[in-house]
Formats: structure tokens, C-alpha cells, sequence
């Protein structure tokens, strides 16, 4: 197997545990790295081109220093939310409720042409599961602006956007 062009490291008390919640996500288990007491430290996730680096948050051989001391006392994630595209957002949202997931919205269908969900893992860590929904009528991201801003004055009723993704749409 060929190295992943896009990874995500995350830190968690328990990687056996975690692991197995990413693994219901649709990730396949690549890896796993025993530390010296044999249990696991780290776990290897990929899903499409994504992988997970699920690190063990203690017990790493990583620099005592102060991003480290942040990283150990948490909040894990804050600011960042990892989205992939999921068969069934329905059938994600029941997955997430029932694994201890906080259901921060959704399922919802949103103007902008997809069914999404977004919750926090019991890690500490935000995702974003979505599925495009087909047939969506004029343009997404203008519907978003108008959403969220109405319309602006002077805008010429047209947002920008940049096509780019990282995975599959692969498990649930």
C-alpha cells in the first residue's frame, strides 16, 4: 500500500478503544505500534487518502515541551473539524449517538447541497460527516452567503469556490 498524501494526527487516553470508533467510521486498520508494556501507543487508520495517526496521549517519546504539556491537558481538536463523506448520514448519526458521540447538528440538509452531521467523538475530537445531496438546484455557496449573511450590497450574487478533497466516501 502506498503512503497516504493527506494525514491526521490525533492524541487520545485510550488508542484501542479509539481506534475501533474510527474503524466504524469506515477507516481500516493499517498498523498498530506496541509500546515498551506491549500495549498499543499508536494505531495506523487509513481510509482513501486519508490516514489517522492515533497516538497515545501519554507515553510517546515526545519532546517535554510546552506544546506538548498543552496537548497532554487538553482540549483536544478546539478549532479544527475533520470532515468525510459517509454512504449513510442517517445510519453515521445512529453510530455516533450510540459510541458516546456529542451530536453538536444535524442530521440536517443543508443549501449548500449536502446531508451532514457534526458531532464531537469521545475523544475530544469534531467531525463533520457528510454526503452530497444530488440534484441540488443553483449555486451552493451563494445559497450558504444568503443563509448565513442575506443578500450583501453590491455583491454580485456569486461566491467563489475551490474544488479540492482528501478520502473517499467509503463506510457508513
Amino acid at each position: 500500500m502506498s503512503e497516504a498524501p493527506y494525514r491526521v494526527g490525533l492524541r487520545v487516553r485510550d488508542v484501542v478503544a479509539a481506534a475501533r470508533f474510527y474503524a466504524g467510521l469506515g477507516f481500516d486498520r493499517v498498523a498498530e505500534l506496541p509500546g515498551p508494556g506491549g500495549e498499543p501507543v499508536m494505531a495506523i487508520l487509513r481510509r482513501g487518502d486519508l490516514q489517522l495517526l492515533v497516538d497515545a496521549l501519554a507515553g510517546m517519546p515526545f519532546a517535554d515541551d510546552d506544546r506538548e504539556r498543552r496537548t497532554q491537558a487538553g482540549p483536544r481538536g478546539l478549532g479544527v473539524v475533520i470532515g468525510i463523506e459517509v454512504n449513510d448520514v442517517d445510519a453515521a448519526a445512529r453510530y455516533c449517538g450510540e459510541a458516546g458521540c456529542e451530536l453538536t447538528a444535524g442530521p440536517l440538509d443543508a443549501p449548500w447541497g449536502e446531508r451532514y452531521v457534526e458531532c464531537v467523538d469521545p475523544y475530544g475530537y469534531a467531525w463533520k460527516l457528510f454526503r452530497p445531496t444530488p440534484g441540488q438546484p443553483g449555486d451552493g455557496l451563494s445559497a450558504t452567503r444568503d443563509l448565513w449573511f442575506g443578500t450583501l450590497p453590491g455583491n454580485t450574487g456569486k461566491a467563489t469556490q475551490n474544488h479540492s478533497s482528501a478520502g473517499g466516501g467509503s463506510g457508513i
